[in-house]
């Protein structure tokens, strides 16, 4: 391991400014899931340790919310640098516990750093209002303030990029926070302290704590001091983080689960169609939220789509992230792997056919072939279930009206894609959509510049664009009277 990387790799919470260990001693094992090998621990905390964390958020959004939005704009600016200057190693450190291509995790950093970046200018442009007063004698002004102490919440398979989306616009805002990474992927979160430290952000605006999902997760929404919860995650989760924010009358931002589909229309360009497929499908070994779940391709094309996707994965490199040209790295744990084995088995008994990949790679572990299996059909599994993993199913169709009802056939709406050339077709489809994210004859559309985040069951809210950080202010009207004008 380089030395700069180990330099993040801390193996301690971050709470008001100092490094601990959980109350307990106990800690939790990272493993790295393309060798299986442990590579570190870190703290098992609870509530105690997290109320300790808010408590340091609450003292220090103090003085913080007192800083100038030009002053947060200039630490923001130098936590950019930061991050950039320490690209290489921060990417080697995501790739050792999450798996991905070192290619990847570069630009998962890179993203990291752009939403820093994003932020430190927005939040100079949380501009408030003059309302002409309906009185002579009075004056009206709307003004934005921050919200108070933020708890986030985050994944494993965008460590470092899920955490920027978070502190960014909590930074910008005036905000503090307490940060809890997930367990199998922790040190890409406690980086991010680190990174703060050396920057000179001021202690306890930015704590992190790790451990017991259960414990934490309740501390933070019944706690009244956390006015905000932003969590990224399954669906199923955050129903349970909505309810119990709800006693506290939290804001709360969702990022949830996804059923994305892909839609290849008769006048598409094939070619590129399949590239976009490949990028929206295997980016990350099929593990993201917006990764297609579905390909559905219009009768005319579908074989020739087929062909040419099953051809592109077999040229894909599967192998250790960390090893020079690797595409697609292993999944995150067994359990992934055996997830991705049952909805192939449900595919190939209800008449699915794999034209490629199928099975565990020759590699082992937790590695898995980039998949393609054609004639799928309503009934099969991942027609409702997100797949999170190297598996592209495609639906066959007819009619433009009969490939718009499929996509919107399911609780989600966080992403989707469609190919097609006639421009009256790509409007009709771009709006009977129901979907928070569409990509238009393109495979990746995620900048920190757009607006991020689902509608129906995957979520609430809105992360990156000019939307982001407005769930991170709160709202004030002043009336000012017997003015004497």
């Amino acid at each position: 391991m380089l030395q700069k990387t180990s330099h993040f790799m801390k193996t301690a919470n971050l709470i008001g400014g100092e490094w601990v260990q959980s109350d307990s001693g106990d800690t939790i094992d990272v493993t790295n899931p393309a060798t299986g090998l442990k590579i570190g621990t870190v703290p098992k905390s609870g509530r105690a340790e997290t109320k300790r964390a808010v408590e340091a958020a609450a003292e220090a959004f103090k003085s913080w919310r007192k800083t100038s939005a030009l002053e947060r704009s200039k630490l923001m600016r130098k936590l950019h640098d930061a991050i950039m200057d320490n690209q290489d190693s921060l990417a080697e450190l995501l790739t050792m516990e999450q798996g991905k291509s070192l290619t990847e995790a570069k630009g998962e950093v890179g993203m990291s750093a752009a939403y820093i970046l994003w932020y430190a200018e927005e939040g100079r442009r949380t501009y408030g209002d003059a309302v002409p007063s309906p009185w002579a004698d009075r004056r009206i002004l709307v003004t934005k303030e921050p919200v108070g102490v933020i708890a986030a919440i985050t994944p494993w398979n965008f460590p470092s990029s899920m955490l920027a989306r978070k502190i960014g616009p909590a930074l910008a805002a005036g905000c503090t926070s307490v940060v809890k990474p997930a367990s199998q992927t922790p040190y890409s979160g406690l980086a991010w302290g680190v990174l703060a430290e050396e920057v000179g952000i001021p202690k306890g605006v930015l704590n992190i704590v790790t451990g017991s999902a259960s414990e934490i997760g309740d501390e933070l929404c019944e706690n009244p001091l956390v006015r905000k919860i932003t969590f990224t995650g399954s669906t199923e989760v955050g129903k349970v983080l909505l309810k119990k924010a709800a006693d506290t009358v939290k804001k709360v931002s969702m990022e949830l689960g996804g059923n994305a589909p892909f839609l290849v229309f008769d006048d598409a360009d094939v070619d590129r169609a399949v590239e976009g497929a490949v990028a929206a499908k295997y980016r990350n070994s099929g593990q993201t939220c917006v990764c297609t779940n579905r390909f559905i391709v219009q009768a005319g094309v579908y074989d020739e789509f087929v062909e040419k996707l099953a051809a592109a994965t077999r040229k894909l490199k599967v192998g250790p992230g960390l090893e020079e040209g690797t595409q697609q790295g292993p999944l995150i744990d067994e359990k992934a792997v055996e997830k991705v084995e049952e909805f192939i088995e449900d595919a190939t008994a209800k008449g699915g056919k794999v034209v490629s990949g199928g099975k565990r790679h020759e590699l082992g572990g937790t590695f898995f072939e980039p998949t393609v299996i054609r004639d799928a059909t309503i009934d099969m599994k991942f027609t409702k279930d997100e797949i999170f993993g190297p598996v592209a199913p495609v639906y066959r169709f007819e009619k433009e009206e009969e490939a718009v009802e499929m996509a919107n056939d399911t609780i989600y709406g966080l992403a989707s894609y469609f190919y097609a050339g006639d421009l009256g077709r790509v409007f009709r489809v771009m709006e009977g959509l129901k979907y928070g994210l569409i990509g238009v004859n393109e495979g990746i559309i995620t900048t920190a510049e757009a607006p991020f985040g689902g509608l129906k069951q995957s979520g609430l809210g809105k992360e990156g664009g000019h939307q982001g950080i407005e769930d991170y202010l709160d709202t004030k009207y002043i009336c000012i009277g017997g003015l004497g004008l």
